[in-house]
């Protein structure tokens, strides 16, 4: 079957070639034009279309970093087959202002499938809805953890959606865990079209973690190789799914210290960490209420109570190595 040119907003990338198109978001009030650049690289056989994007959330460099490696080790300049759209910045007002949200504060992953006549998270939903869904049959979404926390390298998808699944499976991340479909979320807009997109999590906002950067690179590398679109593939690992996960919360507000912190296995009834008042007036135990493993830790030494501080995962099963 011969490969046709792909066409991307009027511009016509031909086989074994690449292309960066720039979409125009909105103007902010100097009048300066905001872009979302996408790069597209087009193989030389029929194939899938795959989405890698990193940024919805403007502070979460470690998604951003890693597609930005990935365009740079020009493993994509040659695909065997396929079409691959990578956004390293979907976000581009929270990136340039250290930012979660965009500046009104909005969660562009909170608004889905936007609107052309909404607010600027809107907009740049919509143009992911209306621009770059329709082209893909599936993506991995990069994110990292917020707010001082920690992420443990894993892979999240929905648990009724088999194709998910079976990304899921392929990526091999250290961990991987079953995490619902949130409401006008990308996931949400992709799933309504039947394109399955998986969310790899790792590190912390604005601080990068080479450790979970690269275990995002060869994840992706494991999910390109198994459609035929490179040739490189990283070995195989362990994999391991857990079923449930729970949020371990400050029962009172003080100095936080942690014993255990993410990828570590906890026991019930173990001891994770300590919060310690400023004055010793007190002083209270961190219990684990289960037996498993931190997928996420609060790295803030200063916490207040119900703030969230151990992220645990239970109900594990192993997954197979294909």
């Amino acid at each position: 079957m011969a490969v046709i040119p792909f066409e991307f907003e009027g511009t016509i990338i031909k086989p074994g070639k690449r292309a960066v198109v720039e979409l125009e978001i909105a103007r902010l009030p100097s009048g300066t034009v905001i872009h979302m650049p996408v790069h597209i690289f087009h193989g030389k056989e029929p194939g899938p279309t795959v989405l890698l994007s990193g940024g919805l959330h403007g502070d979460e460099i470690n998604g951003i970093e890693t597609v930005r490696r990935i365009i740079a080790s020009k493993m994509l300049n040659k695909l065997k087959c396929g079409t691959v759209l990578a956004l390293p910045i979907i976000n581009v007002y929270g990136f340039i202002n250290f930012s979660r949200d965009v500046p009104d504060g909005k969660d562009v992953n909170r608004s889905f499938p936007g609107s052309a006549e909404g607010s600027l998270a809107s907009l740049v939903a919509y143009t992911l809805t209306q621009k770059i869904l329709p082209h893909i049959d599936f993506g991995v979404d990069f994110h990292t953890g917020g707010a001082s926390r920690t992420n443990y390298p894993q892979i999240r998808f929905d648990k009724q959606d088999t194709k998910a699944r079976d990304l899921a499976t392929l990526f091999k991340a250290p961990f991987t865990l079953y995490s619902g479909i949130i409401a006008n979320s990308l996931r949400a807009s992709a799933m309504e079209l039947g394109k399955p997109i998986i969310v790899y999590e790792g590190g912390e906002a604005l601080r990068f973690s080479e450790f979970a950067i690269e275990e995002a690179i060869r994840g992706t590398k494991r999910v390109l190789f198994h459609y035929g679109m490179i040739k490189s593939n990283p070995k195989p690992r362990r994999q391991t799914l857990f079923q449930q996960s729970s949020w371990v919360r400050a029962e009172v507000s003080g100095l936080f210290s942690f014993r255990k912190q993410s990828g570590q296995k906890v026991k019930q009834g173990e001891i994770i960490g300590k919060i310690n008042s400023p004055h010793n007036d007190y002083s209270v135990k961190i219990i684990s209420p289960v037996n498993g493993s931190i997928i996420g830790h609060n790295n803030f030494p200063l916490v207040h109570k119900g703030d969230a501080i151990f992220h645990i995962a239970y109900d594990e099963l192993t997954l197979e190595n294909e």
